[in-house]
């Protein structure tokens, strides 16, 4: 069946929807690079409202599997790719991609030209589309949603036993997040992402994880002095999300990218054997430090000379994490070279400028 591809710049593509369409959908379209890390995509809860084009011209190759979900089901709006396998060629494989999305009602249009909208995206930005099989464009800029309350968890529950006790504030977690932080031993409570600090108090953490999650960090500007509160009171991790609200809390600016950032991340081991990470990243907002931020949140990982500038002859302390700087957010370098847990900074309280945590085993390298 085909179908119209409306952006809101005032573009059409057209392709071929693999099931019949109920009713049009409509989402913010976002483009992700990596040529594997599909699964992990569709069931990312930062992806929530979206429609995702996928620009690698082969998608769905070695199907979905039972392992490699990230939440309990795809929170994507649609999903555009210019070709989409019917098989899966993969031992642990039980569905193809069109099977899965189709059981959760998702639409797959695929012979799209994905290059050409691409391109429209980085060149306009990202923006609204809909879906529908009207060849007439009738995009409408919504009002912006607040997907988070969507994606928390609504109660409290509790993983793993014994070692250090880790608060994870529930954003819109990845299981992978999870996963990592109980292969470390150790013990994680999830909370909403609304919790108030006298109940996270009575779980008595020995420290606390603000996690990745979608839409405009901004959202949540009623939580930020409550989230200062307890970052000053416990070591704390934030990723994607989490970071941003950290920068806010202290004081920083966020903006919006003009398109993002969403890809595999590739790493290498000492033992000189290539392998791709099951990790994805999406990064849609950046932080920018303002004179009174009592820090500047920047990549521990980036390259740019710009973002080292920005930093040099300042007298505040930097938070480090997992997110991409603006000024090279377009490109390959900003790669990190481990995406161990283990690697991303813990931020300490406010008296006293934080520290990387560096694995034991990395501490002697050149």
């Amino acid at each position: 069946m085909k179908a119209y591809l409306h952006v809101a710049s005032g573009k059409t593509f057209s392709g071929e929807l693999a099931a019949p369409l109920e009713e049009k959908v409509s989402g913010e379209i976002v483009f992700f690079t990596g040529m594997t890390g599909y699964q992990e995509v569709l069931t990312d809860p930062s992806y929530k409202n979206q429609i995702i084009v996928f620009t690698y011209p082969l998608i769905g190759n070695y199907g979905i599997n039972e392992d490699d979900f990230e939440s309990k089901r795809p929170h994507v709006e649609a999903v555009v790719v210019y070709e989409a396998s019917s098989t899966g060629f993969h031992y642990g494989a039980k569905y193809s991609l069109a099977e899965y999305l189709q059981h959760w009602n998702i639409p797959l249009l695929a012979h799209v030209d994905t290059r050409a909208l691409v391109k429209e995206i980085r060149t306009a930005g990202t923006m609204m589309a809909e879906l529908s099989l009207s060849p007439l464009p009738a995009v409408v800029e919504e009002e912006a949603a607040f997907p988070v309350q969507a994606v928390s968890t609504k109660t409290i529950e509790t993983y793993g036993e014994g070692g250090p006790h880790l608060v994870l504030v529930d954003f819109g977690y990845k299981k992978s997040i999870l996963q990592s932080l109980l292969a470390r031993g150790c013990r994680v409570t999830v909370v909403p992402h609304d919790t108030a600090p006298e109940a996270i108090d009575a779980l008595k953490p020995d420290g606390l994880v603000l996690s990745n999650g979608p839409g405009d960090p901004k959202q949540l500007s009623h939580q930020l002095p409550a989230i200062r509160q307890l970052i000053d009171r416990y070591p704390t991790l934030a990723i994607c999300l989490g970071h941003q609200l950290v920068a806010l809390a202290y004081g920083a600016d966020t903006e919006k990218l003009r398109f993002g950032h969403r890809k595999i991340i590739v790493t290498s081991s000492k033992r000189k054997a290539w392998r791709a990470s099951r990790l994805t990243s999406a990064s849609s907002t950046s932080t920018t430090a303002r004179s009174k931020a009592s820090f500047i949140a920047i990549n521990r990982f980036c390259r740019c000379n710009i973002t080292r500038r920005r930093i040099r002859g300042r007298k505040i302390p930097a938070i480090f994490s997992t997110n991409f700087c603006k000024p090279c957010s377009r490109e390959r370098t900003c790669m990190p070279k481990d995406s161990s847990l283990q690697s991303i900074l813990l931020i300490g309280s406010s008296a006293r400028p934080p520290s990387l945590i560096i694995p034991a085993h990395k501490r002697a390298s050149p």
